[in-house]
């Protein structure tokens, strides 16, 4: 919401070392340098956010700040011709939340290169339901079909599989043909997980203990890895001769208690998946990609809408895996 010359954001500041979060209004002749602005109607929760709006991590160089790695909306003000006022527009990477005010307020000021026009069949509720999340799993997706992953070569692992990141791994994979194994430690979102299109269900246990071989059963013609730590070991060591593994998130470790045999016996790829800085040309073509992919009643069904101040709440339960499928904020609200 503006009224005059503030707008509303969730703004986190730091005292005595101390990280603390509160709804302000601030004024908009505060808001950074940058040639487009904004007018953010949704934005959505991350695990990044979690770490932002808690103080962890050390994301956050500069206080006071304003958190939300994703945001949506309209653009208000631009100084460049290849957008204009109404343009609706997203923005996700970059930095932004992190080293950069965010989507959590009112309003936004960010380059230009760092937006991306609202594909067509999506609009900001929606975009902001597939976010950070929902992007860096197609980018996983994208990375695994370039690697020559395909439907019918095997089946693909999902790791962290009910969180956002995995929800839409899942329901765009199924979606494309691929038999789909989810793992996840709750065995309440099972039922869950088969609805987005899961044909087999692999406890987290499994994946998480180490075996103490440097090599198992060949399972996973591919993987699209959220958790890190043993589980990306396991998952490495049961991938099948030619496979490829992309890595994409750090919810259980950011560390790879591995050998390199998976490398050099079965010529197991590793891929890195960083949506932060991914060229625009490649943003554009994922997130068109995910306007035609991803089943979108399925994804409105792992969908839930939350007012910016819920947030504050909802940080420590993201951090402890308690949250399921994807959450929007609704910045309005």
């Amino acid at each position: 919401m503006v009224t005059g010359a503030t707008f509303r954001v969730l703004m986190v500041r730091q005292a005595d070392g101390a990280v603390s979060a509160a709804i302000e209004d601030v004024p908009v002749a505060s808001l950074p340098e940058g040639e487009v602005t904004v007018a953010v109607s949704h934005s959505s929760l991350n695990y990044k956010d979690g770490l932002v709006l808690r103080g962890l991590g050390g994301l956050v160089k500069t206080y006071p700040h304003i958190p939300g790695i994703d945001l949506a909306g309209t653009v208000a003000g631009s100084s460049v011709p290849a957008y204009r006022v109404g343009d609706p527009v997203l923005a996700t990477g970059w930095f932004i939340g992190e080293r950069h005010w965010g989507g959590y307020g009112a309003r936004a000021r960010l380059k230009a290169d760092w937006l991306v026009p609202m594909p067509a069949g999506l609009d900001a509720r929606r975009a902001m339901a597939i976010g950070t999340a929902g992007f860096t799993a197609l980018q996983a997706i994208v990375a695994l079909e370039d690697h020559g992953v395909k439907p019918g070569n095997g089946e693909v692992l999902v790791t962290g599989a009910a969180g956002g990141l995995g929800s839409v791994a899942v329901a765009v994979l199924a979606k494309l043909g691929y038999a789909v194994a989810a793992s996840t430690g709750r065995a309440a979102t099972h039922d869950y997980l088969a609805g987005l299109g899961a044909t087999t269900i692999v406890d987290r246990k499994e994946l998480a203990t180490p075996s103490g071989r440097p090599l198992e059963k060949e399972r996973w013609a591919g993987v699209v890895d959220a958790v890190g730590g043993e589980t990306l070991a396991t998952a490495l060591r049961q991938t099948r001769y030619g496979g490829a593994v992309a890595a994409c998130g750090l919810a259980g470790s950011n560390t790879l208690p591995t050998s390199v045999l998976p490398f050099i016996l079965r010529g197991v790829n590793l891929l890195g998946i960083d949506s932060v800085q991914c060229p625009t040309p490649l943003r554009r073509r994922i997130w068109n990609r995910l306007a035609s992919d991803l089943p979108l009643d399925k994804l409105d069904a792992v969908t839930t809408v939350v007012p910016l101040g819920a947030l504050i709440d909802l940080a420590p339960k993201i951090l402890k895996g308690e949250v399921r499928g994807r959450v929007v904020v609704d910045v309005d609200a």
